[in-house]
Protein backbone atom coordinates (compact mmCIF):
# COMPACT_ATOMS: atom_id res chain seq x y z
CA UNK A 1 0.00 0.00 0.00
CA UNK A 2 3.16 2.45 1.09
CA UNK A 3 4.51 1.67 -2.38
CA UNK A 4 1.43 2.15 -4.56
CA UNK A 5 0.80 5.71 -2.42
CA UNK A 6 4.32 7.03 -3.33
CA UNK A 7 3.95 5.94 -6.82
CA UNK A 8 0.80 7.41 -7.26
CA UNK A 9 2.29 10.87 -5.58
CA UNK A 10 4.92 10.94 -7.85
CA UNK A 11 3.07 10.52 -10.79
CA UNK A 12 1.16 13.58 -9.86
CA UNK A 13 4.18 15.48 -10.52
CA UNK A 14 4.36 15.59 -14.74
CA UNK A 15 0.57 15.83 -14.79
CA UNK A 16 0.85 19.03 -12.11
CA UNK A 17 3.32 19.98 -14.62
CA UNK A 18 1.56 19.71 -17.69
CA UNK A 19 -1.33 21.64 -15.90
CA UNK A 20 1.06 24.27 -15.18
CA UNK A 21 2.16 24.15 -19.06
CA UNK A 22 -1.05 24.68 -20.56
CA UNK A 23 -2.65 27.33 -18.82
CA UNK A 24 0.48 29.63 -18.59
CA UNK A 25 0.22 28.93 -22.16
CA UNK A 26 -3.68 29.64 -22.70
CA UNK A 27 -3.70 33.04 -20.47
CA UNK A 28 -0.71 34.39 -22.68
CA UNK A 29 -2.55 33.31 -26.23
CA UNK A 30 -5.88 34.45 -25.22
CA UNK A 31 -6.79 38.32 -26.29
CA UNK A 32 -6.32 40.93 -24.03
CA UNK A 33 -3.57 42.46 -22.40
CA UNK A 34 -3.43 42.90 -18.64
CA UNK A 35 -1.68 46.27 -18.51
CA UNK A 36 -3.51 47.57 -20.64
CA UNK A 37 -6.37 47.03 -18.36
CA UNK A 38 -4.20 48.39 -15.31
CA UNK A 39 -3.14 51.55 -17.52
CA UNK A 40 -6.35 52.16 -18.01
CA UNK A 41 -8.44 53.78 -21.05
CA UNK A 42 -6.52 56.78 -21.15
CA UNK A 43 -2.82 55.56 -20.76
CA UNK A 44 -0.57 55.99 -23.90
CA UNK A 45 1.51 53.37 -25.33
CA UNK A 46 4.74 54.73 -23.02
CA UNK A 47 2.71 54.14 -20.02
CA UNK A 48 1.46 50.14 -21.23
CA UNK A 49 5.08 49.60 -21.96
CA UNK A 50 6.22 50.75 -18.67
CA UNK A 51 3.59 48.71 -16.69
CA UNK A 52 4.13 45.38 -18.84
CA UNK A 53 7.89 45.87 -17.96
CA UNK A 54 6.56 46.16 -14.27
CA UNK A 55 4.86 42.96 -14.48
CA UNK A 56 7.78 41.33 -16.45
CA UNK A 57 5.49 40.71 -19.57
CA UNK A 58 7.96 42.01 -21.96
CA UNK A 59 10.08 39.18 -21.40
CA UNK A 60 9.98 36.23 -23.95
CA UNK A 61 7.24 33.23 -22.76
CA UNK A 62 10.12 30.59 -21.74
CA UNK A 63 11.67 33.42 -19.40
CA UNK A 64 7.92 34.15 -18.08
CA UNK A 65 7.37 30.73 -17.22
CA UNK A 66 10.79 29.78 -15.59
CA UNK A 67 10.32 32.52 -13.43
CA UNK A 68 7.06 31.69 -12.34
CA UNK A 69 7.54 27.54 -11.73
CA UNK A 70 11.24 28.58 -9.88
CA UNK A 71 8.94 30.64 -7.32
CA UNK A 72 6.24 28.28 -7.39
CA UNK A 73 8.49 25.71 -6.15
CA UNK A 74 9.77 28.04 -3.43
CA UNK A 75 5.77 28.62 -2.29
CA UNK A 76 5.44 32.30 -4.19
CA UNK A 77 2.69 32.54 -6.44
CA UNK A 78 3.85 36.06 -7.30
CA UNK A 79 1.65 39.69 -6.54
CA UNK A 80 -1.57 39.69 -7.93
CA UNK A 81 -1.87 42.48 -10.92
CA UNK A 82 -5.37 43.77 -9.78
CA UNK A 83 -5.03 43.71 -6.14
CA UNK A 84 -1.66 44.07 -5.45
CA UNK A 85 -1.29 41.60 -2.66
CA UNK A 86 0.45 38.01 -2.63
CA UNK A 87 -1.65 35.45 -4.21
CA UNK A 88 -1.03 32.89 -1.86
CA UNK A 89 -2.58 35.46 1.33
CA UNK A 90 -5.20 36.46 -1.80
CA UNK A 91 -6.44 32.30 -1.50
CA UNK A 92 -5.42 31.64 1.87
CA UNK A 93 -8.26 34.54 2.67
CA UNK A 94 -11.05 33.31 0.31
CA UNK A 95 -9.93 29.54 1.04
CA UNK A 96 -12.61 28.79 3.90
CA UNK A 97 -15.99 30.13 2.00
CA UNK A 98 -15.10 27.67 -0.71
CA UNK A 99 -14.12 24.63 1.32
CA UNK A 100 -17.26 25.99 3.26
CA UNK A 101 -20.04 25.13 0.55
CA UNK A 102 -18.35 22.52 -1.10
CA UNK A 103 -18.13 20.31 1.95
CA UNK A 104 -22.03 20.85 3.56
CA UNK A 105 -23.21 20.56 -0.19
CA UNK A 106 -21.49 17.10 0.06
CA UNK A 107 -22.68 15.85 3.00
CA UNK A 108 -26.19 17.33 1.81
CA UNK A 109 -25.60 15.77 -0.90
CA UNK A 110 -24.92 11.83 0.39
CA UNK A 111 -27.40 12.10 2.91
CA UNK A 112 -30.51 12.85 0.20
CA UNK A 113 -29.31 10.82 -2.84
CA UNK A 114 -27.87 7.90 -1.18
CA UNK A 115 -30.96 6.83 0.77
CA UNK A 116 -33.00 8.14 -2.52
CA UNK A 117 -31.37 6.00 -4.72
CA UNK A 118 -31.32 3.38 -2.63
CA UNK A 119 -35.12 3.48 -1.74
CA UNK A 120 -35.40 3.32 -5.94
CA UNK A 121 -33.59 0.47 -6.20
CA UNK A 122 -35.66 -0.99 -3.39
CA UNK A 123 -39.07 0.07 -5.42
CA UNK A 124 -37.80 -0.43 -8.57
CA UNK A 125 -40.81 -0.11 -11.04
CA UNK A 126 -43.15 1.73 -8.81
CA UNK A 127 -44.29 5.52 -8.38
CA UNK A 128 -41.31 5.97 -6.09
CA UNK A 129 -38.85 4.91 -8.49
CA UNK A 130 -40.60 6.79 -11.09
CA UNK A 131 -40.78 9.96 -8.98
CA UNK A 132 -37.23 10.23 -7.96
CA UNK A 133 -35.97 9.28 -11.71
CA UNK A 134 -38.24 12.19 -12.72
CA UNK A 135 -36.42 14.43 -9.89
CA UNK A 136 -33.27 12.81 -11.56
CA UNK A 137 -33.90 13.94 -14.71
CA UNK A 138 -35.23 17.42 -13.84
CA UNK A 139 -32.13 17.93 -11.86
CA UNK A 140 -29.52 17.55 -14.60
CA UNK A 141 -32.13 19.59 -16.56
CA UNK A 142 -31.73 22.83 -14.54
CA UNK A 143 -28.91 25.11 -14.66
CA UNK A 144 -27.35 26.05 -10.89
CA UNK A 145 -27.66 29.57 -11.57
CA UNK A 146 -31.54 28.87 -11.98
CA UNK A 147 -31.96 27.14 -9.43
CA UNK A 148 -30.36 30.10 -7.22
CA UNK A 149 -32.20 32.81 -8.17
CA UNK A 150 -35.49 30.62 -7.41
CA UNK A 151 -34.41 29.66 -3.71
CA UNK A 152 -33.39 33.29 -3.57
CA UNK A 153 -37.09 34.64 -4.88
CA UNK A 154 -39.01 32.01 -2.95
CA UNK A 155 -37.03 31.74 0.68
CA UNK A 156 -35.42 35.30 1.08
CA UNK A 157 -37.42 37.93 -0.80
CA UNK A 158 -40.50 36.32 -0.68
CA UNK A 159 -40.72 34.60 3.07
CA UNK A 160 -38.54 36.50 4.45
CA UNK A 161 -36.19 33.12 6.09
CA UNK A 162 -32.90 33.45 4.95
CA UNK A 163 -30.29 36.17 3.75
CA UNK A 164 -30.30 36.69 0.15
CA UNK A 165 -26.38 37.06 -0.14
CA UNK A 166 -23.20 37.06 1.28
CA UNK A 167 -21.01 34.86 4.24
CA UNK A 168 -20.06 35.03 7.55
CA UNK A 169 -17.14 33.31 8.74
CA UNK A 170 -17.38 30.24 10.95
CA UNK A 171 -15.33 32.14 13.66
CA UNK A 172 -18.32 34.80 13.96
CA UNK A 173 -20.78 31.92 14.92
CA UNK A 174 -21.84 28.55 13.64
CA UNK A 175 -25.25 29.55 13.63
CA UNK A 176 -25.10 32.73 10.76
CA UNK A 177 -22.42 31.06 9.02
CA UNK A 178 -24.67 28.08 8.32
CA UNK A 179 -27.67 30.52 7.31
CA UNK A 180 -25.53 31.87 4.24
CA UNK A 181 -25.03 28.71 3.32
CA UNK A 182 -28.15 26.97 3.20
CA UNK A 183 -29.56 28.12 0.08
CA UNK A 184 -26.04 27.94 -1.80
CA UNK A 185 -25.85 24.15 -0.73
CA UNK A 186 -29.41 23.73 -1.67
CA UNK A 187 -28.76 24.97 -5.08
CA UNK A 188 -25.65 23.16 -5.93
CA UNK A 189 -26.24 20.07 -4.60
CA UNK A 190 -29.55 19.40 -6.74
CA UNK A 191 -27.72 18.08 -10.09
CA UNK A 192 -25.36 16.06 -7.84
CA UNK A 193 -28.27 14.77 -5.72
CA UNK A 194 -29.92 13.79 -9.04
CA UNK A 195 -26.31 12.12 -10.70
CA UNK A 196 -25.57 10.28 -7.33
CA UNK A 197 -29.26 8.53 -6.74
CA UNK A 198 -29.22 7.81 -10.22
CA UNK A 199 -25.59 5.25 -9.96
CA UNK A 200 -26.77 4.45 -6.34
CA UNK A 201 -30.40 2.85 -7.80
CA UNK A 202 -28.51 0.94 -10.50
CA UNK A 203 -25.54 -0.06 -8.22
CA UNK A 204 -27.98 -1.20 -5.85
CA UNK A 205 -29.94 -2.82 -8.63
CA UNK A 206 -27.02 -5.10 -9.46
CA UNK A 207 -26.44 -6.35 -5.96
CA UNK A 208 -29.83 -7.10 -5.07
CA UNK A 209 -30.20 -10.29 -7.77
CA UNK A 210 -26.83 -11.95 -6.18
CA UNK A 211 -27.49 -14.80 -4.36
CA UNK A 212 -26.00 -13.92 -0.77
CA UNK A 213 -29.32 -11.28 -0.95
CA UNK A 214 -31.42 -14.19 -1.22
CA UNK A 215 -29.71 -15.98 1.62
CA UNK A 216 -29.63 -13.05 3.99
CA UNK A 217 -33.36 -13.14 3.06
CA UNK A 218 -34.03 -17.02 3.29
CA UNK A 219 -32.29 -16.57 7.23
CA UNK A 220 -35.09 -13.92 8.06
CA UNK A 221 -33.18 -10.74 8.55
CA UNK A 222 -35.30 -7.60 8.16
CA UNK A 223 -35.08 -5.66 4.87
CA UNK A 224 -33.65 -2.48 6.16
CA UNK A 225 -30.85 -5.06 7.45
CA UNK A 226 -30.48 -6.84 3.75
CA UNK A 227 -30.11 -3.33 1.97
CA UNK A 228 -28.14 -1.54 5.14
CA UNK A 229 -25.79 -4.43 5.46
CA UNK A 230 -25.55 -6.62 2.22
CA UNK A 231 -27.09 -4.59 -0.54
CA UNK A 232 -25.69 -1.01 -0.01
CA UNK A 233 -22.34 -1.95 1.25
CA UNK A 234 -21.52 -4.33 -1.56
CA UNK A 235 -22.60 -2.21 -3.74
CA UNK A 236 -20.12 1.04 -1.79
CA UNK A 237 -17.03 1.14 -4.40
CA UNK A 238 -19.12 2.77 -7.72
CA UNK A 239 -20.83 5.08 -5.51
CA UNK A 240 -17.66 6.37 -3.41
CA UNK A 241 -16.23 6.70 -6.64
CA UNK A 242 -19.12 9.07 -8.12
CA UNK A 243 -19.10 10.78 -4.59
CA UNK A 244 -15.49 11.37 -4.58
CA UNK A 245 -15.25 12.95 -8.84
CA UNK A 246 -18.61 14.82 -7.48
CA UNK A 247 -16.96 16.32 -4.90
CA UNK A 248 -13.66 17.23 -7.12
CA UNK A 249 -16.09 18.34 -9.72
CA UNK A 250 -18.01 20.95 -7.18
CA UNK A 251 -14.68 21.95 -6.02
CA UNK A 252 -14.05 23.73 -9.35
CA UNK A 253 -17.95 24.38 -10.10
CA UNK A 254 -18.97 26.94 -7.48
CA UNK A 255 -17.79 30.05 -9.56
CA UNK A 256 -21.32 30.36 -10.61
CA UNK A 257 -22.80 29.54 -7.20
CA UNK A 258 -20.81 32.10 -5.28
CA UNK A 259 -21.16 34.82 -7.59
CA UNK A 260 -24.82 34.19 -7.56
CA UNK A 261 -25.13 34.56 -3.98
CA UNK A 262 -22.03 36.90 -3.92
CA UNK A 263 -19.90 34.11 -1.29
CA UNK A 264 -16.13 35.95 -1.37
CA UNK A 265 -14.26 32.36 -2.30
CA UNK A 266 -12.25 31.36 -4.55
CA UNK A 267 -15.06 31.26 -7.14
CA UNK A 268 -15.95 34.71 -7.26
CA UNK A 269 -12.44 35.27 -6.95
CA UNK A 270 -11.41 33.07 -10.09
CA UNK A 271 -14.14 35.67 -11.69
CA UNK A 272 -13.11 38.60 -10.67
CA UNK A 273 -9.30 37.62 -12.11
CA UNK A 274 -9.99 36.52 -15.37
CA UNK A 275 -12.24 40.08 -15.98
CA UNK A 276 -8.82 41.82 -14.86
CA UNK A 277 -6.57 39.39 -16.86
CA UNK A 278 -5.29 38.69 -13.55
CA UNK A 279 -2.44 36.44 -14.83
CA UNK A 280 -0.74 34.88 -11.46
CA UNK A 281 -3.99 35.12 -9.46
CA UNK A 282 -6.09 32.40 -12.07
CA UNK A 283 -2.38 30.73 -12.72
CA UNK A 284 -2.59 29.82 -8.98
CA UNK A 285 -5.90 29.33 -8.33
CA UNK A 286 -6.15 26.64 -11.62
CA UNK A 287 -3.16 24.33 -10.36
CA UNK A 288 -4.70 24.55 -6.59
CA UNK A 289 -7.85 22.68 -8.23
CA UNK A 290 -6.21 20.48 -10.40
CA UNK A 291 -4.25 20.04 -7.53
CA UNK A 292 -7.37 19.08 -5.24
CA UNK A 293 -9.01 16.96 -7.73
CA UNK A 294 -5.61 14.54 -8.27
CA UNK A 295 -5.53 14.26 -4.81
CA UNK A 296 -9.10 13.18 -4.22
CA UNK A 297 -8.78 10.57 -7.25
CA UNK A 298 -5.68 8.91 -4.82
CA UNK A 299 -8.02 9.05 -1.94
CA UNK A 300 -10.87 7.28 -3.87
CA UNK A 301 -8.21 4.69 -4.66
CA UNK A 302 -7.14 4.27 -1.56
CA UNK A 303 -10.87 3.67 -0.03
CA UNK A 304 -11.60 0.54 -2.24
CA UNK A 305 -9.09 -1.30 0.33
CA UNK A 306 -11.79 -0.41 2.98
CA UNK A 307 -14.68 -0.90 0.94
CA UNK A 308 -13.27 -4.58 -0.62
CA UNK A 309 -10.63 -5.94 1.26
CA UNK A 310 -10.37 -8.10 -1.83
CA UNK A 311 -8.43 -5.66 -3.58
CA UNK A 312 -4.59 -5.14 -3.10
CA UNK A 313 -1.85 -3.16 -4.66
Amino acid sequence: MLSYLLRRLIATIPVMLLVAVFVFMLLRLTPGDPAAIIAGDYANDAQIAEIRTKLGLDKPLPVQFMVWLGNMFQGDFGESFFYKKQVGELIAARLEPTLSLSLLTIILTVCIAVPLGTLAAYRQGSWLDRGIMGFSVLGFSLPVFVIGYMLIYLFSIKLGWLPVQGYQRISDGVGGWLLRLILPSIALSVIFVAFIARMTRTSVLEVLGEDYIRTARAKGQTETRVLMRHAVRNAAVPIVTVIGLSFAILIGGVVVTESVFNLPGLGLLTVEAVLARDFPTIQAVILLFSFIYVLINLLIDVSYTVLDPRIRY
